[in-house]
């Protein structure tokens, strides 16, 4: 299936390879000439704008938009609109707030133009692992695309089935590959907010914790209570049969066994919306979220007081992500 890729960073242009490795065919973009340039040394079809990806995947066009959410993909579905036709797809597939989803939508589809929302995870390690999607819009339009779906999904793969789950009416198959059509419009989104929401909460249990083995040291304690841990250790043994194993305290145990200090790390830990959008979501539905609202709180504190904790989570989110945490 041929598929136009707009947005050439950490994801965009991995989701291109990955979906290439599957005999898909992106025409690739990006306002930086350079990131095209790479690509179309690997074989990819370029363009230099995006009326001519639109020239070049003609009738029922496929635009993937894998841009910073905000103004810069607000721009760039504004201008999908006016070039694409009817029957053309749109897709979000960067971190925006759901309720622009709703909007874009309703927009788009009065010039019969169908948008689709897919919350992406899987950061800089998805050309290899797949991304987990958790997919927004219209039936028909997410079905037809879904063996683009399935191309970049991570599969089956090792991960034991879950018992009895296909038993109940209404189960996606697609779950066990690692997507679902979540529902209509902005739904991906929004489950992927919560997802985020999610994030923040066990990156900060995490790193709250190495943080207290890591004070264990310190000389405000009576001497026989101190211990030097080794945290490279710690995190190492907890990643095997423990019940908090898991891929976030994979990524903290390869930060610690290159620094147990972690000092290329600032501490000073950005948010990206999610945990906002969550936080503001469960205060609109009445829901208590506590853990998740400290966790946010923490990531601002951090910006004006830095602790061992904060370097944790920077760490993480360089794991994951390629963040990097700019000092300030």
């Amino acid at each position: 299936m041929r598929i136009g890729m707009i947005g050439l960073g950490r994801m965009g242009g991995n989701i291109a390879r990955r979906l290439q490795r599957s005999g898909h065919q992106p025409v690739v973009f990006d306002r930086n000439p350079e990131a095209v340039a790479e690509l179309e040394l690997e074989g990819f079809e370029p363009a230099d704008s995006l009326e001519e990806i639109k020239k070049k995947l003609g009738t029922e066009a496929v635009f993937w938009v894998m841009l910073p959410a905000g103004e810069p993909t607000e721009k760039t579905i504004q201008i999908l609109r006016t070039i694409a036709e009817p029957g053309d797809v749109v897709i979000d597939g960067g971190n925006s707030f759901y309720k622009d989803d709703i909007r874009r939508a309703k927009l788009l589809a009065d010039k019969g133009i169908h948008y689709i929302d897919v919350g992406t995870s899987g950061g800089v390690w998805g050309l290899e692992r797949g991304y987990c999607m958790m997919i927004g819009g219209p039936k028909e339009a997410v079905d037809h695309l879904d063996p683009i779906f399935d191309a970049l999904a991570p599969g089956i793969g090792t991960i034991p089935r879950t018992p009895n789950r296909m038993e109940h009416e209404g189960e996606d198959a697609r779950a066990e590959k690692g997507y679902i059509h979540a529902g209509p419009a902005g739904a991906g989104h929004f489950v992927k907010t919560v997802h985020n929401g999610i994030e923040y909460g066990l990156m900060q249990a995490y790193a709250e914790g190495f943080d207290i083995l890591k004070s264990k040291q310190s000389s405000k304690l009576p001497e026989d209570e101190r211990y030097v841990l080794n945290l490279t250790d710690i995190a190492e043994v907890w990643r095997r049969g423990s019940v908090i194993s898991s891929w976030l305290l994979d990524l903290t145990a390869a930060a610690l066994a290159k620094d147990q200090m972690l000092s290329q790390f600032s501490g000073r830990v950005a948010d990206s919306g999610e945990g906002r959008w969550t936080v503001e979501a469960a205060m609109e539905e009445a829901v208590p979220a506590v853990v998740l609202t400290a966790a946010l709180f923490a990531r601002y504190r951090s910006r004006v007081e830095h602790t061992f904790a904060d370097q944790v989570l920077s760490a993480m989110r360089f794991g994951f992500g390629g963040h990097v945490e700019i000092p300030q």
